[in-house]
């Protein structure tokens, strides 16, 4: 069985890895076996030439034997589109998002949107970071897009 793990990147635009994608890369670290497919995700907010994948690939040390990197998505809907194209050109039974628990419900839905018509199981495995107020904010106001957002992942994925 092909399972993907994918790691949801974070980042305040601040060189490094961002404290609340050390957490969700721990948890990856934690759940990855062997035989899956780990998939980074995550771009760059300041232009600068390491990417959010680019972190957290420096920083894996996971068991998996194949990692890869998806340095282009700059959003969740970005990701989810990724997520699902991976799985699909893997034809991956199981995909387990990897994020923090004030993101994931919103994570989930457009994963699944990106894989709709597709047996696939969508898990997801969540960190308890605390949110800070401004992440709380722009989690609740993404989710006023997210109806949008999944016929657009629905369609590309």
């Amino acid at each position: 069985m092909t399972r993907v793990v994918a790691v949801f990147g974070y980042s305040d635009g601040t060189p490094g890895l961002h404290p609340v994608c050390a957490a969700r890369l721990e948890l990856a670290h934690a759940i990855a076996r062997p035989e899956d497919v780990v998939l980074l995700s995550g771009w760059s907010r300041t232009g600068r030439s390491e990417t959010e994948a680019d972190v957290m690939a420096h920083a894996w040390r996971g068991p998996s034997g194949r990692v890869l990197l998806d340095r282009g998505a700059r959003t969740t809907a970005g990701n989810a589109i990724g997520i699902a194209r991976v799985a699909r050109a893997l034809e991956a039974e199981e995909v387990v998002l990897v994020t923090s628990s004030w993101h994931g419900r919103r994570a989930r839905t457009l994963t699944r949107a990106a894989l709709a018509g597709t047996p696939l199981r969508v898990e997801l495995a969540t960190t308890d970071e605390r949110a800070a107020s401004t992440a709380r904010l722009r989690e609740l106001a993404c989710w006023s897009a997210v109806p949008v957002l999944a016929l657009v992942a629905a369609r590309a994925g």
